[in-house]
């Protein structure tokens, strides 16, 4: 069934390379000059799958400082690493000052490691969630400047007013991520945005399980998100990273990532059909965001910022179209 989607292409670009300074201010303003809407960066204390990563939240600061129209945010914040109050403080004080360009990522913890390395408990994911749960209601009464007043499982706090007042009203858009039942009915029912993910990161770590990236999985995640958004469901805007491969023989790309992440009992027509790759020369990858929009819904992909350069004819082509 065709569901479509009345929000406009966006494009992240999410922060992969810690750069030196100089060079990483100049990569910044790249990103901005090549016409993608949000830098966004990562939440982890160890490298991870990704690599080393910045601390978002004051590489975020120095990047508006430097770009004048793009939007910053964080994909995502892991909700552990911060007291609510602290993470409200911190984000109204970067809508601020980077002129209401902000938005807010949030997602419960996965990683297994970085918590052991740091000495954190690594609660289960219902604990997990359900202290997300408390932080985005807190969040949201904060950014507003209610006075709040809260008990709950976990966060306790006693008429607190943050300082400052957000620019954006009634607060920065937030985006939950996640790819399973819990989480993504609490994004349906939360959220501005929501980040469907298509790996598998229940067991602590990251696993490329070609069953979550399933047209038929994908689905399944979206009637989640339906299923706590209710009537709000067409406001919400949905967000991939896809796995990107531009080139004119989509047939071979396929093929090579179908054997790199040993996804042996897939055919290449299989891979290519995946919502979360995109395979293709320029032409083909824009038309099949386009079909995928009307599809799936999705208007807001995030890529490497390894693959900007690969991708930034794409991004030309459908601003050209729009």
């Amino acid at each position: 069934m065709s569901v479509g989607s009345k929000h406009q292409f966006r494009f992240g670009v999410v922060n992969e390379q810690p750069l030196p300074a100089g060079q990483w201010l100049g990569h910044v303003r790249r990103v901005e000059a090549l016409g993608f809407d949000t830098f966004l960066l990562r939440d982890h204390l160890t490298p991870d799958y990704f690599g080393p990563q910045y601390a978002p939240l004051a590489a975020l600061a120095t990047a508006a400082a430097c770009t004048s129209t793009l939007r910053i945010g964080t994909l995502v914040i892991n909700n552990d690493f911060r007291h609510p109050a602290v993470l409200a403080k911190e984000i109204a004080t970067l809508d601020v000052l980077s002129g209401g360009r902000v938005e807010l990522g949030l997602g419960a913890g996965w990683l297994r490691e970085e918590y052991s390395r740091a000495g954190l408990r690594y609660d289960s994911p219902g604990v997990r969630i359900d202290r997300l749960e408390e932080t985005v209601q807190l969040i949201k009464s904060l950014l507003q400047s209610h006075s709040t007043t809260s008990s709950g499982g976990h966060y306790a706090v006693d008429q607190l007013v943050s300082f400052p007042a957000t620019v954006q009203r009634p607060h920065p858009p937030i985006l939950i991520g996640g790819g399973k039942r819990r989480v993504l009915t609490l994004a349906g029912r939360e959220a501005d945005i929501v980040g469907i993910l298509t790996s598998d990161v229940a067991s602590g770590r990251l696993v490329a399980d070609p069953a979550e990236r399933s047209a038929a999985a994908v689905r399944q995640k979206l009637a989640w998100v339906r299923e706590g958004a209710g009537a709000r469901y067409d406001d919400i805007e949905l967000s991939l990273v896809p796995t990107l491969h531009v080139t004119d023989d989509p047939e071979h790309a396929a093929h090579e990532l179908r054997t790199s992440n040993g996804w042996t009992s897939l055919s290449v027509a299989e891979v290519l059909a995946m919502p979360s790759v995109l395979i293709g020369d320029v032409a083909t990858i824009a038309r099949t965001l386009e079909a995928r929009r009307d599809e799936f819904g999705f208007s807001y992909y995030v890529i490497s910022d390894h693959d900007i350069d690969a991708f930034a004819p794409v991004l030309a082509a459908l601003k050209r179209a729009a």
